[in-house]
């Protein structure tokens, strides 16, 4: 094993006599490692995809709009009629109206990536919209026809009107595009960034979409930004979120992960594995999942502990790619104590190795469960061979592919540990990306639980055993 450590990064490369045959590998050395950043958290890098989207449905619309436009003079007899007539009005209203229609679905999907279902309040602020956009679209193509006319000083020039209302046209539908821009990105198409969603009942509160819910937002350098851009363009993203009793912040953590990612453009899914929780969660995530196709929820009837929880949203995730499986595989906690913004910083290092875990920079919790955390490492390390700076770091990304031939199966605990000694054994490599840990607002930590500890040193043992005495890892 070669180890490199830098100031917030620590560069782990394994070798054995049992490889895994990764898609990439890269051995670093000091002078190939990426530099490190103070400030750690990727900002939204959507304004400038959604105006290239935007424009690309924008042309769309006004091949669609010239052409309805036209066929509607024709139909009304209005193309030799000089000037710009009611019919014109008319026909414009109409053509503008039907590439409206190819705008909203093209838009809603593909620009602004809105998968949540269709609702009655979207549709009529789409429709407030457009009629705004219709307007503004006449009197822009009024002033511009009238404009035109005066400048060529006879209709007889060309003869009709209909070279006119073409180009008049054209120059109306560049001012109405930018209206119908601004209001399909901050109103109908808003993230919960922008906007929030108002929920009935008394899940008004726990579904708090708020883009930043622990104010711990700063941004990467452009180096970064563009490796991020040029990662997601070529990898696919499972999130796993194992929750048990975590009502007071599911939703903000499950919308931060929704907004971050749809924001970056990834092509991506959420699985929350609800580990038999006995307050709301359950039904937060129910209503999260019938808001946004993005969430998917696996459901324990009863509380089974950490690990199954991870071994069922592993398992979820690594279904065939064919059925809508995702190249890469990202868990976090999801009680609030992690950034998914940090995730940028994980995902710039997937190309060089075949799993990026995450270490607490400065670990937010109680003396003791340091301590038990410190007894735990020291255990592992002693028993499997196995070292990292960061052990039960809840923030790791791994190829989904190793997931499918290496499946996890440790209950408990030391489901962590059991990830770093398959890839050890497997030969894979890895690194560690320094991350954000925040204070525990809300729920209850139960990793310092006797019970979860006593399970976890038994489990590790009897792996211990089977593993590296009997060989049947």
């Amino acid at each position: 094993m070669t180890t490199t450590d830098l100031p917030d990064r620590l560069y782990v490369a394994t070798r054995s006599d049992q490889p895994y045959d990764p898609p990439h590998t890269w051995d670093p050395a000091p002078g190939n490692s990426p530099s490190h950043h103070a400030v750690i958290s990727a900002p939204p890098m959507q304004m400038r995809g959604a105006l290239t989207r935007f424009a690309m449905v924008g042309m769309t619309n006004t091949v669609i709009d010239l052409a309805a436009l036209n066929l509607l003079l024709w139909i009304l007899g209005a193309t030799t009629q000089p000037g710009i007539t009611p019919k014109v009005l008319v026909a414009n209203a109409v053509a503008y109206a039907i590439g409206a229609i190819n705008s909203y679905i093209m838009n809603k999907h593909w620009t602004f990536r809105h998968h949540r279902p269709t609702t009655i309040t979207e549709i009529g602020r789409f429709m407030v919209t457009t009629v705004l956009g219709i307007a503004i679209n006449d009197v822009l193509l009024w002033v511009a026809g009238s404009v035109l006319l005066q400048v060529a000083g006879a209709t007889t020039l060309f003869g009709s009107s209909l070279i006119w209302s073409n180009a008049a046209k054209l120059l109306a539908i560049g001012g109405s595009m930018i209206v119908s821009f601004l209001g399909m990105r901050l109103w109908v198409f808003a993230h919960p960034s922008q906007a929030t969603t108002k929920l009935s009942g008394s899940m008004a509160n726990s579904l708090d979409e708020r883009s930043d819910p622990w104010g711990q937002r700063s941004t990467v350098d452009r180096a970064e930004q563009v490796a991020l851009s040029r990662i997601l363009a070529h990898h696919s993203l499972a999130v796993v979120l194992p929750a048990y009793n975590e009502e007071g912040v599911i939703a903000a953590t499950v919308s931060d992960v929704l907004r971050t990612l749809t924001d970056w453009g990834a092509d991506f899914e959420v699985i929350v594995v609800n580990d038999g929780s006995s307050d709301r969660t359950g039904a937060i995530l129910a209503e999260l999942a019938r808001r946004d196709a993005h969430v998917r929820v696996v459901t324990h009837r009863v509380n089974l502990g950490y690990g199954a929880t991870l071994v069922d949203g592993f398992t979820a995730a690594a279904m065939p790619a064919s059925d809508g499986g995702k190249d890469l595989t990202f868990f976090m906690d999801s009680d609030g104590q992690f950034a998914i913004h940090d995730l940028a910083r994980l995902l710039v290092e997937v190309d060089r190795f075949d799993a990026v875990f995450g270490y607490r920079i400065k670990r937010q919790d109680a003396r003791l469960r340091l301590l038990n955390a410190w007894g735990w490492k020291q255990l592992v390390r002693v028993t499997l061979g196995v070292h990292v700076r960061d052990l039960d770091c809840a923030y790791k990304i791994i190829r989904t592919d190793f997931l499918r031939t290496h499946p996890l199966r440790s209950q408990s605990a030391l489901i962590n540990a059991e990830l770093l000694y398959r890839l050890q054994r497997a030969g894979a490599t890895y690194c560690q990306v320094g991350v954000t840990h925040l204070p525990r607002q809300r729920g209850q930590a139960t990793g310092a639980n006797p019970r979860v500890i006593l399970r976890a040193i038994c489990d590790l043992g009897i792996s211990a055993w089977r593993w590296r005495v009997l060989g049947q890892a």
